[in-house]
């Protein structure tokens, strides 16, 4: 990836492709961002061990989320970040504790709403089952069947005549997928399955967070292949960006002038209330322990802070063209028209004119156009890790993101060049 490039690179897309499909669930794209840090010559700390001061790349995996960074030769204690944030979860289907269900003939996977998906579009779909097994010893096993084994089925329109009028789905009732056919409903039936899909014994496993996603693997989409066709493009794409982002300043072989991080953190779909989520104290840790890891004071860190901004990298809503009167009519954020700088006075974006200051200096120096969103007054505005992590940490903070259409569907829909475009300008900022 280079910064200074401004034609669209699809390796860059392919590569997007690839990242996705080897993450159907937070866990899977902690571990495969990770594996491209290790690539980069970044190493994992732990957390209950004491930290160095020493120059490098290293990074923090807890759970769903990870917070990489680079500390580059010359770094002083007080040296301010620079942070890209995102977030590795999406809306779902999770498993339930006990899911083991069935009637009339049909097993059954007991099933609980995941942040806000748009239902119906899960209907119909073959869909696989992914997560994490936690074992009796206490460590991890990730599993992922990446084929057709469940399905949630629609009622046909010959029983329910008024469905083209609007589709009214009960979350409890109607969002159960199906995987078999029997009456003998057994305890068990689907962890001794997915245990030895694991090549794991059963016995060994005793807890596990498990969720459902498409099968069906992203592709491009239209005449000229402009168009990405995925699943989870909310928020991996961002995931995806930030990771090359920041591996490429590591290696480009000259010192930034920040220090550049990169903050992925799970549960934003449901509030990022949780010990991996943003509004947990992860993020203001891992910074303050590297300040005095470099022998930095509580001095240090205030300066460090103040000097910080992060970029809160999430898609948000291109024009659609089936509804244009639900978008602002002097903003219609483009597929392929550079990231959109995302504003919402009411704070629910945290970008203020400084930010935007910030950010577009970023795309001026990478060559990469960029577009603003701001919603229809009369629509509520979605929001972000953003303002999250501005009052959190006291952290000047500036909301972008890609433009997409079909926001929470199992598969949404961007620019097939904005992902690389986003990416180049996240490097110039990160440099």
């Amino acid at each position: 990836m280079s910064s200074s490039a401004t034609r669209f690179d699809r390796g860059h897309t392919d590569d997007l492709i690839t990242f996705l499909t080897a993450s159907p669930t937070p866990y899977h794209a902690v571990a495969t961002a990770a594996g491209r840090l290790e690539e980069a010559g970044f190493r994992q700390v732990e957390e209950t061990a004491a930290w160095d001061g020493t120059t490098g790349g290293k990074y923090v995996v807890r759970g769903g989320a990870i917070v990489a960074w680079y500390v580059p030769e010359g770094a002083s204690a007080h040296t301010p970040y620079r942070i890209v944030g995102a977030h590795t979860d999406s809306p779902t289907l999770r498993v339930k504790p006990q899911p083991d269900s069935g009637a009339h003939g049909w097993r059954q996977v007991a099933v609980e709403i995941y942040g806000g998906p748009l239902l119906n579009s899960w209907l119909d779909r073959d869909l696989g089952i992914a997560g994490r097994l936690s074992l009796r010893d206490g460590t991890h096993r990730l599993v992922n069947v990446d084929r057709p084994l469940l399905r949630v089925p629609q009622l046909a329109i010959h029983l329910d005549r008024g469905a083209n009028d609007g589709l009214k789905l009960d979350r409890q009732r109607h969002m159960q997928p199906v995987w078999g056919l029997g009456d003998d409903v057994r305890a068990g039936d689907l962890i001794r399955f997915l245990a030895d899909e694991a090549g794991l014994d059963a016995e060994d496993v005793t807890g596990w967070d498990l969720m459902v996603h498409p099968v069906e693997p992203p592709a491009y989409l239209g005449r000229d292949r402009e168009l990405l066709a995925a699943p989870r493009l909310d928020n991996l794409l961002s995931v995806h960006a930030c990771t090359a982002a920041l591996t490429a300043v590591a290696t480009a072989g000259r010192p930034p002038a920040y220090i550049p991080v990169m903050a992925a953190f799970d549960h934003e779909e449901n509030g990022s209330e949780s010990d991996t989520g943003a509004q947990g104290p992860l993020l203001g840790t891992v910074l303050e322990r590297s300040v005095y890891a470099r022998g930095g004071t509580y001095e240090d860190r205030a300066r460090a802070f103040a000097g910080t901004v992060c970029l809160s990298s999430d898609v948000g809503h291109a024009v659609h063209p089936n509804y244009a009167e639900r978008h602002d009519p002097t903003h219609h954020p483009r597929p392929n028209g550079g990231p959109i700088l995302k504003v919402n006075v009411n704070q629910r974006y945290a970008t203020d004119g400084t930010g935007r200051a910030v950010f577009a200096a970023a795309c001026e120096e990478a060559g990469v156009p960029w577009q603003s969103f701001v919603s229809n007054n009369d629509m509520p505005c979605g929001t972000t890790i953003g303002p999250i992590t501005a009052a959190r940490h006291g952290i000047r903070t500036v909301d972008i993101g890609v433009a997409c259409l079909s926001m929470h569907s199992a598969r949404e829909l961007c620019g097939a060049h904005d992902p690389y475009l986003l990416a180049n300008a996240l490097e110039a900022f990160l440099k």
